[in-house]
């Protein structure tokens, strides 16, 4: 064996150790998915739109089921969905409430429900990332993009819920898209809607 070979294999030699050492050698088998559920109790899917321009109006939707497969060890998402039943929209006002629920909006009578849907994310810091998926509602599916903070992860401390995972996402969409124009035009009702979601998902042990 040369000089030059010997040096070379010692120095192959070390970078394996350095690559150990630095947690670099072949990752492990990935840990299974888990499954998670929606924690209706410790849910809130809620949206802000601009009212005449005065002020944005706040309203939530109180009925809301859902969940989503996660690796935590690998911060994998292995996709899930989120359904809204429309008829439970509530902004604190009645006669308001009912519009929202009529043809002009909602139309919860033929279109129940509105779905996000989605396959997988992209992490973009150890809490946080990004979660594209399509919004159905109205009959009309369009692309959402949400930002996702992944708040905590753990043994719950009372209750018989065993592991939780807290979750905080933002997202706006144009309402227009969906076919839903009422006022729009003359900005009474704003087209872009900005949607506030709180999650605690409990999973299924």
């Amino acid at each position: 064996m040369t000089i030059l070979r010997l040096i070379q294999n010692r120095f192959l030699t070390m970078l394996a150790v350095l690559a150990v050492a630095a947690g670099l050698s072949a990752p492990s088998a990935k840990a299974e998915m888990r499954d998670y559920v929606l924690d209706p109790e410790h849910l809130t899917v809620a949206f802000l739109v601009h009212h005449i321009g005065y002020a944005d109006t706040l309203g939530r939707f109180n009925r809301v089921e859902g969940g989503f497969r996660f690796d935590e060890e690998s911060r994998t998402l292995g996709g899930g969905e989120i359904v809204v039943h429309t008829e439970s929209v509530d902004t604190g006002h009645q006669r308001r409430d009912d519009h929202l629920r009529g043809t002009d909006f909602f139309n919860v009578k033929e279109h129940p429900t509105m779905t996000f849907t989605f396959a997988d994310g992209e992490p973009v810091s150890d809490r946080t990332g990004k979660v594209e998926g399509t919004l159905t509602l109205l009959g009309v599916s369009q692309p959402l993009s949400l930002d996702v903070t992944w708040n905590k992860s753990g043994r719950y401390p009372f209750g018989a819920k065993p592991y939780v995972m807290g979750i905080s996402a933002r997202g706006t969409v144009k309402r227009s898209e969906f076919g839903m124009m009422y006022a729009v035009e003359n900005g009474w009702v704003g087209d872009e809607i900005e949607l506030i979601i709180e999650i605690e998902a409990i999973r299924q042990d």
